[in-house]
């Protein structure tokens, strides 16, 4: 007969009491930072939670663009805003700049911002703005954030509290010393034990569950969940237990990057406030603005260029630049097969980071990810060893259509150019190339608005409001059904643009430039609530 305290007994030695991550990175260190802050490191229900990283592996440092999830991360996790700008040389972003998506012309630009259209997602305004103000572009007429990003300002005042904002804002940031930092704060501030040693075996066969890691110094290392935070070796989640990706090599193309940090040349010039994204004919070229240099790379698909002429197309943007130092550039080339884990959590190991998947960097959906899964795991972490498949098939589930919108999301931006000047746009609008869900939503949104109606799950990847704004910016037409209630809802929509240009007008001429808030946020000797010229 089983009593309750044999009961009670078995559930306590089946308690998740050890975590090891292997593998640091940002991918390793947000996800330590995460569970070790949720979780107590001492007393009743303790959780150990250690980072295994390999000496010899060094950050790749690509991913320095961030969503305004990332305040929230950090505010988690413990760190101090104004510290992490100065040690990451942080700046604020505030969206993307699409430069040449449509037809390639010079004046072919338009912003995804960070703020949420004016009145989304009650009221609807894109029938009265494509009928009266598309003078002005979709993102001008609802959010003061794209004007605010040509003017190279700043979110926020620098006398704010930390993490508040006029406008929506995540970061630009040194991948490196984002992982340092994390590294010092998780070792220092959360109790997570930090072990640099290489693995050279795993205890357990494929069939079951991990039992340990051998260490080439330590020994064995055992643990009741292992998180593999190895990038593209995926070294436990595949190497160990054979999970493959889901290819998306056929959606989405490209494969290669050649990636460059670029000082400026002079010191206090301009910091843009948003992600620029210049198409290319094989793929684009992102530029990001950091506190002390430029993050500039070039992605495309080696179906379609081949690395020497995209090398090329990276050393012509770099050359048409202004306020740049380009003597000791030395572009280091990136590959990556885009695609996605078949499954993510696979029995008690769970990939987080490049080695649960990576697509591209449009959008900078890799950071996100990383904070996704690292707070659902630190959320929902397994109480036991018998509740953790329960745990697993939820993760899977939610990862996996996390993935699947993700793609769709950054497939749009292609499937709606108009390019015809290379084989690579026109393969992206191949409808072979699309999912069949996205199909469905275009011909949906020729008669009506993308609302929160069209993405059912709480936590969407990308919002309705994200969807408007590349479907408008690069010219997808709306024609809107007849409404009852049209006058009023026309009314309302005419008083939010007009509104909306005058809060736009009243925020370029009060926030301060980058550069200024940046100045005044890192001096030292000047107090918190310092004015600002």
């Amino acid at each position: 007969m089983v009593t309750a305290a044999c009961l009670f007994m078995r559930q306590a030695d089946q308690r998740i009491k050890k975590v090891v991550i292997v593998g640091g990175g940002s991918a390793g260190w947000i996800t330590a930072g995460l569970l070790a802050a949720r979780n107590p490191s001492t007393g009743p229900g303790s959780v150990e939670v250690m980072v295994i990283e390999s000496p010899d592996v060094s950050t790749i440092g690509v991913g320095e663009g961030t969503w305004p999830t990332m305040r929230g991360t950090l505010q988690k996790i413990g760190i101090d805003e104004q510290a992490f700008i100065r040690r990451c040389q942080a700046s604020l972003k505030q969206g993307t700049r699409f430069n040449g998506w449509v037809t390639g012309a010079s004046d072919d630009v338009y912003y995804h911002p960070f703020s949420v259209p004016a009145g989304y997602p009650s009221a609807e305004v894109v029938p009265m703005w494509q009928a009266r103000h598309d003078a002005i572009s979709f993102a001008q007429a609802v959010t003061p954030q794209a004007r605010v990003c040509d003017h190279g300002l700043s979110p926020k005042q620098a006398g704010m509290p930390a993490y508040a904002h006029v406008l929506n804002y995540g970061y630009h940031l040194d991948a490196g010393q984002f992982a340092e930092m994390l590294k010092e704060h998780c070792t220092q501030q959360l109790g997570v034990r930090h072990l640099l040693d290489h693995v050279t075996g795993i205890k357990g066969s494929p069939d079951e569950n991990i039992q340990g890691l051998v260490m080439a110094q330590s020994g064995l290392i055992e643990a009741d969940l292992f998180i593999d935070c190895t990038g593209q070796a995926a070294m436990l989640i595949e190497g160990h237990y054979g999970i493959g990706l889901s290819l998306q090599d056929h959606v989405l193309f490209n494969n290669r990057a050649w990636a460059s940090q670029v000082p400026y040349g002079e010191p206090t010039g301009e910091i843009q406030s948003q992600t620029n994204a210049t198409a290319q004919q094989a793929g684009w070229v992102w530029d990001i603005g950091l506190a002390t240099r430029r993050g500039i790379g070039y992605v495309y698909s080696s179906e379609h260029v081949n690395d020497d002429e995209a090398l090329e197309t990276l050393w012509r943007y770099l050359h048409a630049q202004d306020n740049v130092e380009l003597r000791d550039v030395q572009p280091r080339p990136l590959q990556f097969t885009p695609g996605y884990r078949k499954k993510f959590w696979h029995r008690n190991c769970v990939a987080v980071g490049m080695s649960a998947g990576f697509i591209e960097p449009l959008e900078a959906s890799a950071l996100v990810m990383i904070e996704l899964a690292a707070d659902l795991i630190a959320e929902e972490l397994p109480a036991t060893h018998e509740t953790m498949s329960l745990v697993a098939r939820r993760f899977n589930d939610t990862f996996t259509y996390r993935w699947e919108r993700i793609i769709d999301f950054l497939k749009l931006h292609y499937v709606l150019s108009q390019r015809d000047d290379s084989q690579y746009w026109v393969d992206h609008r191949d409808a072979k190339s699309m999912s069949d869900r996205l199909r469905d939503l275009l011909i949906l949104w020729q008669h009506q608005v993308p609302s929160p109606r069209d993405f059912p799950q709480i936590n969407e990847i990308f919002s309705a409001a994200s969807y408007q704004y590349v479907l408008y910016g690069m010219g997808f037409k709306t024609q809107a059904r007849h409404r009852n209630d049209g006058d009023r809802q026309a009314e309302l929509a005419d008083k939010l643009i007009r509104d909306t240009a005058k809060h736009t007008r009243q925020l370029v001429g009060d926030l301060p430039s980058n550069r200024a808030f940046q100045q005044v946020l890192l001096a030292a000797d000047v107090p918190k609530r310092a004015s600002m010229a």
